[in-house]
């Protein structure tokens, strides 16, 4: 039997595993129906039971379909919406393969007013579509006269609509984007069939492929990496060149934007979190592509470099001199030489680039995430803007497959001190966040944890500045915030890299792409609230691929509402298929 090692140095082979569908891992499980895992109920609410034998086959079904909404250590809740039907319709699940699932580890008949609304919601998805009429005019469509009268009279649609033609309507090429997300809104998403602009030619090779090669290690993409690259070009199609790619993060997200790079053929715009990621994708590009070094431009604070291939930061892009400025750097992404635009960890997309790329729908559009959770509530702008879910797999079933790291998650409760617990009681709900999240006995369960663990390459991560610098002092830490010089932050970060720095302690300026590979522990002593967002994305940063099982503690003071929030922020890795070990402080931390 190969190790997990070998199999991850055949990632690249023809013929290895690519995704399996969800819904379908594992035997068949003979069960009673008291033992089938799913209550369906006419609310549109699905209760999944943890106890159940057929569990895990499950809950990979619902993640193709359905929000997860709470996660208590029993009883999983999840939702169908429109937005989660609609992206199942847009990677072709089909009616029938979700009902029968449905039926099929359902404790119950499937309520038919559940069957309805499955039905009503993947049939609107694509219901309306917009063609190519002129090179300054879509037309949109539909062969439904009611619904073409419906979008007639709505206050959203209607503004942006110029002519009525017998098959529907004529619209202005700049709305195009507005068009798209105000169909949204009233709940008949556009399948957009316009095509896009392909910009000026740029051939992007990956190293490895046929042809001379410079001296170095020949490269090739993962099986789940081209499927998801094929998944998002599809061969040129109109209905590809535009979409979502979800993947665990160390997976290997930037490669697959390399990929899409390669396949599309253009000059490309990258938008990334930060200026040490756009260094990371600069690093990437040259490492794994034969693009010489003067076609690869940074355009950040620092330095402004257009180039044929330019990443910049989503910062840089909303700069402006006040509150009430233009955006000056948008233009950016208004040049008409881009043929292909990437967004990385496009969950985080700020407004002003939202409406940037709601004017440049003629470009083709790729996000990148670990996860499509938004804490704005916006995952239908990036449904209409950039496009719909085009691939996912699952993060336990990387790990399975040794493309990511093995993890186990633990939320440890903390006592607070009887006098921080009588500040706690005469505080307002947000300053009882913060006392309890700032807990000072956490410091010194840090220390205890990292003496009990001297050889492990650990990350101690926290949301208040305060917190990290006392804790950092008092354990003698070198400690990475958003107001750390960037040469500095590169030191310590290839210091830790080399070995010779062990801990490093960092605020959320480390939640984002971070390459520290050799990171297997990582303890979390305060968050962001309920951000689902942020725990797969501080997970994300020690589930590179190693010899050691990566372990990921969450430092939580007991019977506080730091306790409620943890739970949200647990609910995203719960659906992905961790299960967390609670545990109280000084029980059962070592290895």
């Amino acid at each position: 039997m190969s190790s997990k090692s070998d199999r991850r140095s055949q990632a690249g082979a023809p013929g290895s595993a690519a995704r399996a569908p969800k819904g379908s891992r594992g035997p068949a499980v003979s069960t009673s129906p008291s033992d089938l895992p799913l209550i369906v109920q006419s609310d549109l609410a699905i209760l999944l039971d943890v106890a159940s034998p057929t569990y895990e086959r499950a809950r990979d079904l619902l993640a193709g379909f359905a929000q997860l909404e709470k996660s208590p250590e029993q009883i999983h809740t999840y939702r169908l919406t429109p937005l989660s039907l609609w992206n199942a319709a847009a990677v072709g699940m089909r009616f029938e393969a979700i009902v029968d699932g449905l039926a099929s580890l359902a404790r119950y008949p499937v309520p038919p007013l559940v069957v309805a609304f499955v039905r009503e919601q993947l049939g609107r998805y694509g219901r309306t579509r917009l063609s190519k009429l002129d090179e300054n005019h879509p037309l949109l469509s539909t062969d439904d006269a009611d619904l073409l009268a419906t979008i007639a009279g709505s206050e959203q649609v209607a503004p942006l609509l110029t002519e009525r033609r017998p098959d529907g309507f004529v619209v202005s090429a700049g709305q195009r984007g507005a068009l798209k997300q105000a169909m949204v809104h009233v709940g008949y998403p556009v399948d957009d069939l316009c095509g896009y602009t392909d910009g000026l030619p740029l051939a992007i090779r990956l190293r490895g492929d046929p042809g001379p090669s410079r001296a170095g290690e020949a490269f090739a993409l993962r099986p789940y990496q081209s499927a998801a690259v094929e998944a998002f070009h599809q061969d040129g199609s109109p209905r590809g060149g535009a979409g979502v790619i979800v993947l665990a993060c160390g997976s290997g997200k930037t490669v697959v934007g390399i990929g899409a790079m390669a396949r599309v053929g253009a000059r490309t715009l990258v938008l990334t979190t930060s200026t040490m990621a756009v260094r990371q994708w600069i690093r990437e590009l040259l490492d794994k592509t034969e693009l010489p070094a003067d076609a690869v431009g940074e355009y950040t604070g620092e330095r402004k470099d257009i180039r044929p291939v330019t990443v910049a930061t989503y910062q840089m892009l909303t700069h402006r001199a006040d509150r009430e400025g233009d955006f000056p750097h948008l233009a950016l992404m208004k040049e008409s030489a881009w043929g292909l635009l990437v967004y990385d960890e496009v969950h985080m997309l700020p407004a002003p680039v939202f409406r940037a790329t709601a004017e440049i729908q003629a470009r083709r559009r790729l996000g990148l995430t670990a996860t499509l959770v938004r804490e704005d509530g916006r995952e239908d702008d990036v449904f209409a803007l950039i496009g719909p879910k085009r691939f996912e797999v699952p993060w336990k079933e990387l790990e399975g497959q040794g493309f990511i790291a093995e993890a186990t998650c633990h939320e440890v409760r903390v006592e607070m001190p009887s006098a921080l617990r009588v500040a706690y009681a005469l505080a307002d709900r947000r300053d009882r966040f913060r006392i309890a999240s700032e807990n000072p006995v956490k410091t010194r369960l840090v220390e205890e944890m990292l003496a009990e663990n001297n050889d492990e390459p650990t990350l101690v991560i926290g949301q208040y500045i305060g917190q990290l610098e006392v804790l950092a002092r008092d354990l003698k830490l070198p400690l990475i915030t958003g107001q750390t010089p960037h040469v500095e932050r590169e030191r310590l970060y290839a210091a830790f890299r080399a070995g010779d720095v062990r801990v490093l302690v960092v605020s959320k300026v480390a939640n984002f792409a971070i390459d520290l590979p050799d990171a297997s522990l990582a303890i979390q002593i305060s968050g962001t609230f309920g951000s689902r967002q942020e725990e797969a994305q501080r997970l994300g940063r020690i589930l590179r691929p190693k010899a050691r099982p990566a372990r990921f503690y969450t430092l939580v003071s007991g019977d506080t509402i730091e306790q409620e929030f943890a739970r949200k922020r647990q609910m995203f890795l719960v659906e992905q298929g961790y299960k967390y070990r609670i545990v109280e402080a000084g029980n059962g931390l070592s290895r």
